[in-house]
């Protein structure tokens, strides 16, 4: 029998690839899954006279609430449930409960003679990691595939001479560009091996095309085995240069943000990329508990110091776009209400409500109320698109956009602080309901 909590949780649920974590009535984690669709694969544990396995069934049974993150992609979500289970160690993830870590590709730029290396731990050292990736063939074949076409070393020698060509075969076979016997200057090595980070990056697609027509002529010319080991490599290369793989530095990252900052600026017709975003969930079940959090980015990147939550006061029932009004006031007001202690925020750049046109125009209303001229635009959930009410058609920008990041990273950390909050005083009502009856 699904609880009313669950069945309102999942109408909450997006159509998006994520994660999600099932907890029993104590608040511990119990379970962790990923999904390309987080509302088809949550949904379907909770369905009527659903077949589950045994060890399924035991879980579901044992679920009182559950949680989700989004992500950009269902390859970023095998990663992120990797990372949660050895984190929380779910009694019912029996099947990852080991301590291995997926293979990554590491260059090392700082080198004299910079080489490629597999890893399983990706730091931030200054080198640069292509990965994790789930599959270990996928990461040696593209190490392989590299090495060959760039002429990149294979030594682990920090500073490769004669004495290391004497035991290796990769300059017999051609397949290095041999450093240790001066037949390439530092200068050509280290653009050599820039092109190769730069093709591990996605950035050279005409390699793959290379690649693939090779196959073809291997094929039609009846050499199959060449033309099968050409279509593995060209699969794992095209796995292996896929953007979201790439972890770079934090100063790459950050380049990243930034263009986001400016595609966001753009997008929404602000003059300069915002500085200061805030971005304002509603969250209550049946209209009890209604609560709300304000989150802010701080140059794109979410700042948990200036996070608050509120209780919503004024709004009896479940009402998101008067519960957002009333957010809004006190947000506005608050610091300058005698003996009242600041909220420590400044005024946005841009503030982004949670929600459809109703939720945007309650905000909008509520602002021009206090007289405060602040750019807001709305976030719809379900196809992930900016709402505007001044005449503007909705905007729905690429899935691949480093905007559409900023901006869903943001809701999702406003809508999962609501819900921890919603949870807390839950939870404690819950406490103080049963001490009452003992």
């Amino acid at each position: 029998m699904v609880s009313e909590l669950i069945r309102e949780r999942l109408k909450e649920v997006p159509s998006r690839p994520g994660c999600y974590l099932m907890r029993d009535r104590r608040g511990v984690i119990i379970y962790v899954g990923k999904a390309k669709d987080l509302r088809r694969r949550v949904s379907s544990y909770f369905r009527p006279r659903a077949n589950h396995a045994p060890k399924v069934r035991s879980m579901v049974d044992t679920v009182f609430d559950f949680e989700w993150m989004t992500v950009k992609n269902d390859a970023e979500a095998l990663l992120t449930e990797a990372e949660l289970i050895k984190r929380h160690k779910p009694h019912f993830n029996i099947l990852m409960r080991d301590d291995k870590r997926y293979l990554a590709l590491r260059g090392d730029s700082a080198a004299e003679w910079p080489r490629f290396s597999c890893v399983r731990t990706v730091k931030d050292d200054g080198a640069k990691y292509f990965g994790p990736f789930p599959s270990s063939p996928v990461v040696r074949t593209a190490k392989d595939f590299v090495e060959k076409r760039y002429g990149i070393r294979e030594c682990k020698s920090e500073c490769p001479c004669e004495e290391d060509h004497r035991h290796c075969l990769a300059d017999v076979i051609r397949t290095c560009s041999a450093p240790c016997l001066g037949r390439i200057s530092n200068a050509e090595y280290r653009a050599r091996f820039e092109e190769a980070c730069e093709f591990l990056s996605g950035h050279r697609p005409g390699v793959l095309s290379e690649v693939e027509a090779e196959m073809r002529e291997s094929a039609e010319k009846g050499r199959y085995e060449t033309a099968a080991r050409l279509r593995d490599t060209l699969f794992a290369l095209k796995e292996m240069t896929k953007a979201h793989f790439v972890r770079t530095p934090p100063e790459m990252r950050r380049r990243n943000v930034e263009q986001g900052l400016k595609e966001l600026a753009e997008a929404v017709g602000l003059k300069a990329p915002p500085h200061w975003i805030e971005c304002c969930d509603i969250s209550n079940l049946f209209g009890t508990h209604s609560v709300a959090s304000l989150v802010v980015a701080r140059d794109g990147m979410p700042d948990k110091r200036y996070y608050r939550h509120f209780r919503i006061k004024t709004i009896k029932g479940a009402d998101d776009p008067r519960s957002m009004a009333e957010v809004v006031r006190r947000r506005f007001t608050h610091d300058a209400t005698p003996g009242a202690k600041s909220l420590g925020l400044q005024k946005p750049d841009l503030f982004i409500c949670d929600g459809g046109i109703t939720q945007l125009r309650a905000t909008r209303v509520a602002l021009a109320e206090l007289g405060i001229d602040v750019p807001t635009v709305g976030l719809a959930e379900r196809q992930e698109e900016i709402v505007f009410d001044d005449g503007r058609e909705n905007l729905l920008l690429p899935r691949d956009s480093e905007a559409l990041f900023v901006c869903t990273r943001l809701r999702d950390e406003a809508h999962r602080f609501a819900i921890t909050y919603h949870r807390h005083l839950r939870d404690k009502d819950l406490r103080d309901r049963l001490k009452k009856s003992t």
